[in-house]
């Protein structure tokens, strides 16, 4: 599916791609699920997150704590008219040149977190992005500079990063894991 360029694409793909992760963790066996994963025999697997992520909890606290992120975003920038004073996405001690940093924070901030909760975890907050994409326009969503707080980008944009790409990229690591049975 092409990235969403419409309110309605964005509300459609967030649902699919969300509703075949969860398909996709409920088939798995629980050898699949209780084996940690393991890439470190795959050259081509040498972004960070393929050494981090070591188990399904932790692929979905890495979705909760970014839809986190994204609810947060538009209520610390509520009224805010002029872009040199919003509020990052990211948390003021990371950028998007060391957001990777910020990933293995969540990680290690969710390691005593069940897998039980993370799945009710992502699945409350996977709710509420829902709600929150609901609740704008499609002109809000997919306007460039709509909002000051959003710079360059739409908010749109975020909004499918946290989820039907986030969701996808899931399931690419996820499907990974399960290769190798």
């Amino acid at each position: 599916m092409p990235r969403p360029k419409t309110k309605e694409d964005l509300l459609i793909a967030a649902k699919e791609n969300y509703e075949k992760l969860m398909k996709l963790i409920e088939g798995m066996s629980e050898k699949e699920m209780n084996t940690p994963f393991d890439f470190s025999n795959e050259p081509s697997k040498k972004e960070a997150h393929w050494g981090r992520d070591k188990n399904v909890r932790d692929v979905l606290i890495h979705l909760y704590e970014w839809h986190q992120l994204m609810l947060k975003f538009p209520k610390n920038n509520a009224g805010i008219t002029d872009s040199k004073i919003a509020i990052s996405f990211l948390p003021s001690e990371y950028s998007w040149k060391t957001y990777g940093a910020m990933n293995v924070m969540f990680w290690n901030r969710h390691q005593n977190t069940s897998l039980e909760d993370a799945k009710k975890m992502v699945a409350e907050s996977h709710a509420a992005v829902m709600e929150l994409i609901e609740s704008y326009s499609n002109e809000e969503l997919f306007t460039p500079k709509y909002f000051a707080w959003t710079g360059n980008a739409e908010l749109g944009a975020y909004c499918v990063s946290t989820t039907s790409s986030h969701y996808d990229w899931a399931m690419k690591k996820i499907k990974a894991h399960k290769k190798h049975f």
